[in-house]
Protein backbone atom coordinates (compact mmCIF):
# COMPACT_ATOMS: atom_id res chain seq x y z
CA UNK A 1 0.00 0.00 0.00
CA UNK A 2 1.28 3.37 -1.04
CA UNK A 3 1.24 6.44 1.50
CA UNK A 4 -1.37 8.24 -0.68
CA UNK A 5 -3.59 5.10 -0.35
CA UNK A 6 -3.26 5.00 3.51
CA UNK A 7 -4.98 8.93 4.09
CA UNK A 8 -8.66 8.71 3.79
CA UNK A 9 -11.25 11.67 2.67
CA UNK A 10 -11.54 14.63 5.05
CA UNK A 11 -15.25 14.45 6.58
CA UNK A 12 -16.53 17.69 7.47
CA UNK A 13 -19.36 16.42 9.17
CA UNK A 14 -17.69 13.65 10.88
CA UNK A 15 -16.61 13.22 14.01
CA UNK A 16 -14.54 16.61 15.81
CA UNK A 17 -11.08 15.68 15.19
CA UNK A 18 -9.29 15.82 18.69
CA UNK A 19 -5.68 16.79 19.97
CA UNK A 20 -3.59 18.51 17.27
CA UNK A 21 -4.66 18.18 13.77
CA UNK A 22 -2.61 19.00 11.08
CA UNK A 23 -4.57 19.65 7.70
CA UNK A 24 -2.24 19.56 4.71
CA UNK A 25 -3.23 19.45 0.77
CA UNK A 26 -2.14 21.91 -2.29
CA UNK A 27 -3.34 25.47 -2.91
CA UNK A 28 -6.94 25.55 -3.53
CA UNK A 29 -8.14 22.75 -2.33
CA UNK A 30 -10.32 24.40 0.22
CA UNK A 31 -7.88 23.69 3.43
CA UNK A 32 -9.49 27.58 4.64
CA UNK A 33 -13.01 26.46 4.01
CA UNK A 34 -12.26 23.10 5.83
CA UNK A 35 -10.48 25.44 9.11
CA UNK A 36 -13.42 27.64 8.81
CA UNK A 37 -16.06 24.75 8.97
CA UNK A 38 -14.58 23.21 12.05
CA UNK A 39 -13.78 25.97 13.68
CA UNK A 40 -17.88 26.89 13.75
CA UNK A 41 -18.17 23.36 14.55
CA UNK A 42 -15.89 23.35 17.72
CA UNK A 43 -17.29 26.08 18.86
CA UNK A 44 -21.05 25.43 18.56
CA UNK A 45 -20.54 22.11 20.40
CA UNK A 46 -18.86 23.96 23.52
CA UNK A 47 -15.53 24.96 22.85
CA UNK A 48 -14.86 28.79 23.49
CA UNK A 49 -13.09 30.36 20.73
CA UNK A 50 -10.44 31.69 22.90
CA UNK A 51 -9.48 27.66 23.09
CA UNK A 52 -8.52 27.43 19.59
CA UNK A 53 -5.02 27.86 18.01
CA UNK A 54 -5.71 28.65 14.17
CA UNK A 55 -1.91 28.61 12.67
CA UNK A 56 -0.93 29.06 8.99
CA UNK A 57 2.50 30.21 7.45
CA UNK A 58 2.16 33.86 6.21
CA UNK A 59 0.32 37.25 7.14
CA UNK A 60 -1.87 36.81 4.16
CA UNK A 61 -3.18 33.84 4.74
CA UNK A 62 -3.73 34.76 8.37
CA UNK A 63 -5.84 37.49 7.03
CA UNK A 64 -7.75 35.50 5.12
CA UNK A 65 -8.27 32.53 7.95
CA UNK A 66 -9.71 35.17 9.79
CA UNK A 67 -11.98 36.68 7.69
CA UNK A 68 -13.26 33.53 6.65
CA UNK A 69 -13.59 32.56 10.12
CA UNK A 70 -15.22 34.88 11.57
CA UNK A 71 -17.66 34.82 8.32
CA UNK A 72 -17.95 31.12 9.12
CA UNK A 73 -19.07 31.89 12.52
CA UNK A 74 -21.33 34.68 11.28
CA UNK A 75 -23.59 32.37 8.71
CA UNK A 76 -23.34 29.65 11.01
CA UNK A 77 -25.66 32.03 13.67
CA UNK A 78 -27.86 33.15 11.05
CA UNK A 79 -29.12 29.90 9.81
CA UNK A 80 -29.41 28.57 12.81
CA UNK A 81 -31.29 31.92 14.25
CA UNK A 82 -33.49 31.45 11.22
CA UNK A 83 -34.26 27.65 11.56
CA UNK A 84 -35.03 28.49 15.06
CA UNK A 85 -37.42 31.20 13.75
CA UNK A 86 -39.24 28.29 11.63
CA UNK A 87 -37.44 28.88 8.52
CA UNK A 88 -36.57 25.30 6.90
CA UNK A 89 -33.16 24.23 6.35
CA UNK A 90 -32.18 25.01 3.37
CA UNK A 91 -29.71 21.96 2.97
CA UNK A 92 -27.07 24.06 0.97
CA UNK A 93 -24.61 23.23 4.00
CA UNK A 94 -24.17 20.25 5.79
CA UNK A 95 -22.17 21.71 8.17
CA UNK A 96 -25.04 23.64 8.95
CA UNK A 97 -27.64 20.96 8.78
CA UNK A 98 -25.13 18.92 11.10
CA UNK A 99 -25.77 22.10 13.36
CA UNK A 100 -29.15 22.19 13.47
CA UNK A 101 -29.98 18.57 14.01
CA UNK A 102 -31.42 17.98 17.08
CA UNK A 103 -33.52 19.41 19.70
CA UNK A 104 -34.38 22.52 19.45
CA UNK A 105 -32.78 23.38 23.12
CA UNK A 106 -29.48 22.00 21.22
CA UNK A 107 -29.71 24.28 18.19
CA UNK A 108 -30.57 27.34 21.03
CA UNK A 109 -27.04 26.66 22.68
CA UNK A 110 -25.20 26.00 19.37
CA UNK A 111 -26.64 29.27 17.99
CA UNK A 112 -25.72 30.96 21.67
CA UNK A 113 -22.03 30.00 21.42
CA UNK A 114 -21.68 31.19 18.08
CA UNK A 115 -22.91 34.20 18.97
CA UNK A 116 -20.81 34.72 21.94
CA UNK A 117 -17.52 33.53 19.51
CA UNK A 118 -18.65 36.72 17.33
CA UNK A 119 -19.04 38.79 20.07
CA UNK A 120 -15.45 37.89 21.28
CA UNK A 121 -13.74 37.38 18.14
CA UNK A 122 -10.93 39.27 19.37
CA UNK A 123 -10.13 36.68 21.55
CA UNK A 124 -9.39 34.05 19.00
CA UNK A 125 -5.61 33.13 18.36
CA UNK A 126 -5.34 32.94 14.49
CA UNK A 127 -1.86 33.81 13.95
CA UNK A 128 1.20 32.89 11.87
CA UNK A 129 3.87 30.11 13.11
CA UNK A 130 5.99 33.14 13.35
CA UNK A 131 3.36 35.49 15.30
CA UNK A 132 2.16 32.80 18.01
CA UNK A 133 5.89 32.13 19.24
CA UNK A 134 6.40 35.45 19.80
CA UNK A 135 2.95 35.98 21.56
CA UNK A 136 4.13 33.05 23.37
CA UNK A 137 7.66 33.92 24.59
CA UNK A 138 6.31 37.75 25.54
CA UNK A 139 3.67 36.22 27.65
CA UNK A 140 6.42 34.25 29.07
CA UNK A 141 8.39 37.60 30.07
CA UNK A 142 11.40 37.27 32.19
CA UNK A 143 10.90 33.49 32.38
CA UNK A 144 11.29 33.12 28.56
CA UNK A 145 15.26 34.50 29.95
CA UNK A 146 15.29 36.90 26.51
CA UNK A 147 16.50 40.25 26.71
CA UNK A 148 13.03 42.85 27.20
CA UNK A 149 14.20 45.15 23.96
CA UNK A 150 14.74 41.97 21.91
CA UNK A 151 12.85 42.14 18.45
CA UNK A 152 11.64 39.22 16.19
CA UNK A 153 11.26 39.69 12.47
CA UNK A 154 10.12 37.46 10.07
CA UNK A 155 12.13 38.60 6.93
CA UNK A 156 16.03 38.45 7.70
CA UNK A 157 16.70 40.56 4.54
CA UNK A 158 16.71 44.04 6.25
CA UNK A 159 19.54 42.35 8.87
CA UNK A 160 21.16 40.76 6.41
CA UNK A 161 21.66 44.55 3.96
CA UNK A 162 22.52 46.09 7.31
CA UNK A 163 25.50 43.99 7.96
CA UNK A 164 26.67 43.61 4.67
CA UNK A 165 26.84 47.39 4.75
CA UNK A 166 28.60 47.49 8.28
CA UNK A 167 31.03 45.00 6.79
CA UNK A 168 31.37 47.39 3.53
CA UNK A 169 32.46 50.51 5.32
CA UNK A 170 34.45 48.84 7.58
CA UNK A 171 36.86 47.37 5.10
CA UNK A 172 36.68 50.40 2.77
CA UNK A 173 35.80 53.35 4.74
CA UNK A 174 39.17 55.75 4.58
CA UNK A 175 40.52 56.97 8.16
CA UNK A 176 40.51 60.70 8.65
CA UNK A 177 44.32 60.70 8.04
CA UNK A 178 43.78 58.55 4.87
CA UNK A 179 44.99 55.21 5.68
CA UNK A 180 42.78 51.85 5.75
CA UNK A 181 41.77 51.28 8.88
CA UNK A 182 42.24 47.57 8.18
CA UNK A 183 45.93 47.28 5.98
CA UNK A 184 45.39 43.32 4.76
Amino acid sequence: MSLIESFTEFDLCGPLPSGVTVLEASAGTGKTYAIAALAARYVAEGTPLDRLLLITFTRIATGELRDRVRERLVACEQELSSNLAGAPDAGTDPVVSLLAAGSDEEVRRRRDRLARAVADFDAATIATTHGFCQEVLSGLGIASGLEPDIAFVEDLRELGDEVLDDLYVRKFHRQNDGSMPFAQ
